[in-house]
């Protein structure tokens, strides 16, 4: 692992492109609705359930990562969080994701999801999770 001399966050590769930025957690969640702030807190709590991984703040959103980035807090709204996990196929059998498809010139598979209730995280969800986690810690083949 690489830990940027900058911004102190740790890559899989040596010299990563990444954005070093000044963003919070905090920062993120300043102004925000206590409903959506339960969800964004559920949603973690659920998630480090799961497994382990820390949170990267960078400009426009939130990264999830174990080894690698396996999912992201893409916008915290009113009343909702809306997040994208970084899959290897395409999974297009679910009503879990509205929206879903190939990142161009690379295997990984976009898979968006909006979280309105807490019941939204449910054992579906959960899977898709777990698969994204599984894929950050390269336990899976890409």
């Amino acid at each position: 692992m690489w830990t940027c001399p900058l911004c102190s966050q740790k890559f899989l590769h040596q010299n990563q492109t990444h954005s070093c930025n000044d963003r919070t957690i905090e920062s993120f969640l300043e102004g925000k609705s206590i409903h959506t702030i339960g969800l964004y807190n559920t949603f973690i709590n659920e998630y480090a359930s799961i497994g382990d991984f820390v949170l990267h703040p960078a400009k426009s959103k939130i990264g999830l990562a174990a080894k690698i980035r396996f999912c992201s807090i893409i916008r915290l709204g009113k009343d909702f969080i809306d997040v994208v996990f970084h899959l290897n196929k395409l999974y297009n059998d679910t009503l879990c994701f509205h929206k879903a498809g190939q990142i161009p010139g690379s295997n990984t598979f976009n898979h968006h999801c909006r979280i309105y209730r807490v019941e939204d995280i449910n054992e579906e969800l959960k899977m898709y999770m777990k698969i994204a986690l599984n894929l950050g810690e390269k336990k899976m083949q890409e």
